[in-house]
């Protein structure tokens, strides 16, 4: 197929970008690289630079774009809730502005990035797609209302949408990795920490009600979290709106992140404690069932310490990468 990825310049975009062109796809990349390289893009690719909300400018019939993965957006949890402005801007506006010229343009596919965050702090471990919605944060609150959106768009106008709910996702992926140009992400945090690069790693909450106090997630390997959109590309069904929790099913405290941190790279994270912060779910652990089930995805990098060996990799020859 000939795929266009939104966000392809970033984390799971530069990723994904490389698993679909291993699978045989045509990929173009859209992105502003507002918090993005030009460089993780793999050479050859084609670059559209500029916003989802221009998506309509950007993109034409002529470039016959089969189906869209759309992963462009803001993701920081914190600055969602001292900045809810621009999410609703960046992450609702603009996507709905993108929805619309798809139609304009007749591309009746799309995959798209939602988030465990739609869930909030959680009735029942593991979570499974059909659980409730209630987003603690202005992150979660946002790609909820994609997702309705997409129901939506799956009724009124016969478009085949899946939206995968990813939990933490980590890792690195040959030369693609974490590249934000502000980081909020534990693991890389931490290594940088270990790695003297930061004075010390803030642990943010340690009196929630889990063993150690600290926040419990699900880490999922960035590769498997790719390889799971390729299975659901095939999957995409005319006025289906499908939803799949992406997670491995194990969650680790925050303090048991950082441990792995220190036995992978060898090195002492110094951490300093600090009050929680405002929208943290305690807990968030993902039942992965469904995906298993319809799209036969099995994480083929689970355990934490090989997730965290990756990233640690990657960290390491990060500097070559644009030479």
């Amino acid at each position: 197929m000939n795929i266009l990825i939104t966000g392809g310049a970033g984390y799971i975009g530069s990723v994904t970008t490389r698993i679909f062109l291993e699978a045989g796809h045509t990929v173009s990349v859209l992105d502003n690289f507002s918090s993005s390289e030009r460089f993780a893009v793999p050479t050859g690719v084609r670059c559209i630079k500029g916003s989802i909300g221009d998506f309509g400018k950007l993109v034409s019939r002529d470039d016959k774009f089969d189906a869209v993965i759309h992963l462009a957006g803001l993701i920081s949890v914190a600055e969602s809730m001292t900045k809810p402005e621009l999410y609703w801007h960046n992450n609702v506006e603009q996507s709905l502005a993108m929805l619309s010229a798809m139609r304009t343009l007749e591309i009746k596919k799309v995959i798209f990035a939602s988030t465990a965050a739609v869930y909030g702090n959680p009735d029942e471990l593991p979570i499974t797609e059909d659980a409730r919605t209630q987003p603690t944060n202005t992150y979660g609150m946002t790609k909820l209302t994609i997702d309705m959106a997409l129901t939506s768009e799956a009724w009124a106008h016969d478009l085949a949408a899946t939206s995968v709910r990813f939990f933490n996702v980590a890792g690195a992926y040959n030369d693609a990795g974490e590249l934000h140009k502000s980081e909020s992400h534990l693991i890389p945090l931490a290594i940088a920490a270990a790695d003297g690069k930061r004075d010390a790693l803030s642990l943010f909450g340690i009196d929630y009600d889990t063993p150690d106090g600290t926040n419990v997630r699900d880490y999922i390997h960035v590769a498997d979290l790719a390889r799971a959109m390729l299975l659901a590309l095939d999957k995409l069904t005319p006025g289906v709106h499908s939803i799949y929790n992406l997670g491995n099913g194990n969650g680790f405290t925050n303090r048991q992140v950082i441990d792995a941190v220190e036995r992978v790279s060898g090195l002492t994270v110094p951490v300093i404690d600090a009050p929680r912060r405002s929208g943290d779910p305690a807990r968030l652990i993902a039942s992965s069932k469904k995906a298993f089930d319809e799209l036969g995805w099995q994480p083929q990098v689970p355990a934490l310490d090989d997730i965290v060996k990756d990233a640690w990799e990657f960290y390491k020859n990060k500097d070559t990468l644009s030479d």
